[in-house]
């Protein structure tokens, strides 16, 4: 059996969930351009459907929080000047659009995004389960072994982003020519 190529690969969605007011949320901006809509479009379905939206499936990012997310994150994308700030979709809501949204890609986008959120909870749900255990062995031995259960715990913790300079990088010329 061959595999079906993605619409989307995985790694475009995964840097497109954010942690807001406690939940993983997805931007309507990233949304939009995930479904190859313009994202006036994708907020007009939605609004034409609001009932199908309750405050636990979106909420608008406050000025603040749009602020502090840009900050955070460097993308071209998000420059200019905005009348309102993004929506910012749960789980529960980006499975919504789909009713809402009713393209071939729109489908296609969200089954995957979905198996996206799915995957991220195993690797939580995973994650919690080594740290419980490592907690059990680290009190049934002794202060020898602290070394190694710190070592592992390092290792359980998520790579930190790579962040790029901001501004030139000036060199010296070589003076000996």
């Amino acid at each position: 059996m061959v595999a079906k190529q993605s619409v989307v690969p995985v790694e475009r969605i995964e840097k497109r969930i954010f942690f807001l007011r406690g939940q993983k949320v997805m931007l309507s901006t990233d949304l939009a351009e995930l479904y190859q809509v313009k994202p006036r479009v994708l907020i007009q379905a939605v609004k034409r459907n609001i009932g199908r939206f309750p405050k636990d499936f979106m909420f608008q990012l406050s000025k603040d929080e749009f602020a502090n997310l840009k900050s955070q994150i460097v993308t071209s994308s998000w420059g200019g000047l905005r009348r309102a700030t993004p929506y910012a979709f749960t789980e529960q809501g980006v499975a919504m659009l789909s009713s809402v949204l009713r393209s071939k890609r729109a489908i296609q986008v969200n089954i995957e995004i979905m198996r996206v959120f799915v995957r991220l909870r195993q690797m939580l749900a995973s994650n919690a389960e080594l740290a419980r255990k490592l907690r059990l062995l680290e009190k049934k031995y002794d202060v020898r072994f602290r070394v190694v259960f710190e070592a592992i715990r390092q290792m359980m913790k998520p790579p930190e982003p790579k962040r790029h300079p901001i501004g030139f990088r000036v060199e010296e010329k070589n003076k000996s020519g």
